[in-house]
């Protein structure tokens, strides 16, 4: 009698370790691991008058929900000449997809506090892409779209080719901005990938004003229309 106990609490003891085992695995298995990607680029131009710019884009989160971050801008001298931060939530509705709800701060040249929305993502032949609109306290509306893809030279040199539009629902005063389509940038970046997460590189940019914009920096004394060559790194972690 006293074997066959010693029996049947060995066996309920190995049951219920086997149950709680199984209870752990299937925590585990609903547990969502936490990720993260950072893209930071920041290059000088001698011949532009902002010669640094900065483009920070990236995001925290698991697979479905995530906390995305950006911010670009230019600077001259240690002074801010355009300069802007987001913070979004994030939420993937399709493969490759997300879509984004957050707020936009802006620094300079005027400050100002938006509502924002965004879509990213891959379109198709792998087509990085990004629309985004904007909702300002003061009422204002605008839209931007970009779109960039990767051309492998070899396994290490990359070009990648990109464009830029910006689109206001109406005249902006304190940014010498006119209704309609803005100004357009469109370039040429080739990067040297040291390691997938440094990489030095050239990019040729080209910047115009478009429409009401255009007349109203040419009235301005400014030059609607540009090219640079920048050079700077590029950083992934």
């Amino acid at each position: 009698m006293r074997s066959s106990a010693r029996i049947i609490a060995a066996l309920l003891a190995a049951l219920a370790g086997n149950a709680a085992h199984g209870a752990e695995v299937d925590v585990a298995a609903h547990e969502t691991p936490t990720f993260h990607a950072m893209r930071i680029e920041a290059d000088y131009a001698a011949n532009d008058d902002r010669p640094w710019t900065w483009d920070v884009n990236g995001w925290i989160g698991g697979d479905i929900n995530r906390v995305w971050v950006r911010s670009e801008g230019t600077s001259e001298h240690g002074d801010l000449e355009d300069a802007e931060a987001q913070l979004y939530y994030g939420r993937n509705f399709a493969t490759f997809w997300d879509a984004l709800v957050g707020i936009r701060q802006d620094f300079s040249p005027a400050a100002r506090t938006s509502l924002a929305a965004s879509i990213v993502g891959l379109a198709p032949y792998f087509f990085e892409t990004e629309a985004s609109v904007f909702l300002s306290t003061k009422g204002e509306a605008s839209f931007r779209f970009k779109q960039s893809f990767d051309v492998l030279i070899t396994q290490r040199l990359i070009a990648e080719p990109y464009v830029e539009v910006n689109v206001f629902a109406r005249d902006v005063g304190d940014l010498n901005v006119g209704a309609g389509f803005s100004d357009i940038e469109a370039g040429l970046q080739v990067r040297y990938e040291i390691r997938r997460q440094f990489a030095p590189y050239v990019d040729l940019v080209w910047v115009r004003k478009l429409g009401e914009t255009f007349d109203l920096a040419r009235a301005a004394g400014q030059d609607p229309e540009g090219t640079t060559l920048r050079f700077g790194i590029r950083s992934w972690f």
